[in-house]
């Protein structure tokens, strides 16, 4: 089942995706088992209850007490799965370390595009208000806050480095969306008034192959087309594309006034000389 997994799975890019894939694989080795269980039972009683050897329905029903063993032996199955393998892995999930030094970057829905917003170099977001929203100003933030002069804002377009945690703060300005990463292992409805926060670990670059970032919630007629892209770079890339950036948005230093020269200044007199000359 492992192989048939990495085959048509899509590509794992994170630390945590081991576990899922792991736990993926049990879940579909027990859903084979039932298949195949209740199949061949199935057939079982298609032979053995068949009308031409039973011509009168006998009313009494069955005495034996194997469908309600083999259920209880399902549930308990499925009861090892919950508490041995998905609450110890979701647990581990939504717990990031605060020694990692994570990439805090805040994802914003909405119909049909995803928002990313990152601090910049001082790590504190500039604060937003909900009447600056304009079409040039998706997130609303505020210009005149001086923690957000070095924040970096970009529109379908996640960028991340590799190795490192990242905890996504999701929220949405309209509908409901799901946040999607299949590379991640990562999928995460988004829903109004909430910011939900979504922890994973990259653990590898993408190069030229092209990672999506999907809607996974059906949020409307443009549904299809909200579509964006994940980029997984190397520390010394994402800090030269982080500062790229910053540096696009901090204002130009005002030119310093030039010094006069002495040279300059005998020009300056001497033209003044003649002038009252004349």
């Amino acid at each position: 089942m492992d192989w048939l997994l990495d085959k048509y799975m899509p590509t794992n890019a994170s630390a945590h995706g081991p576990h899922l894939d792991y736990m993926n694989s049990i879940v579909h080795w027990l859903m084979l088992v039932l298949f195949v269980g209740w199949g061949a039972y199935f057939l079982y009683v298609l032979f053995r209850f068949r009308s031409g050897n039973n011509p009168v329905a006998d009313h009494r029903g069955a005495k034996s007490h194997f469908s309600t063993y083999s259920e209880v032996g399902i549930a308990l199955v499925e009861v090892v799965l919950l508490f041995a393998f998905a609450l110890p892995a979701w647990a581990a999930w939504v717990t990031p370390d605060d020694g990692d030094d994570p990439l805090v970057v805040r994802v914003v829905a909405e119909q049909y595009a995803w928002n990313i917003h990152y601090p910049g170099p001082d790590r504190v977001f500039g604060s937003r208000k909900l009447e600056l929203i304009s079409s040039s100003n998706a997130l609303g933030l505020d210009p005149d806050d001086p923690t957000g002069a070095d924040d970096v804002t970009t529109i379908n377009q996640l960028k991340l480095e590799v190795d490192r945690p990242v905890t996504v703060l999701l929220s949405t300005k309209d509908v409901i969306h799901s946040f999607g990463l299949p590379v991640m292992r990562v999928k995460q409805d988004a829903i109004p008034g909430l910011e939900i926060p979504v922890h994973f670990t990259p653990v590898k670059t993408n190069g030229e192959e092209q990672w999506e970032i999907a809607c996974a919630q059906l949020c409307g007629l443009g549904h299809y087309r909200m579509r964006g892209f994940l980029k997984v770079l190397s520390e010394a890339d994402f800090d030269s594309w982080m500062a790229e950036e910053v540096a696009k948005r901090l204002p130009e230093p005002e030119p310093e006034p030039a010094m006069a020269t002495d040279e300059s200044d005998e020009e300056a007199a001497t033209a003044v000389d003649e002038a009252v000359a004349e």
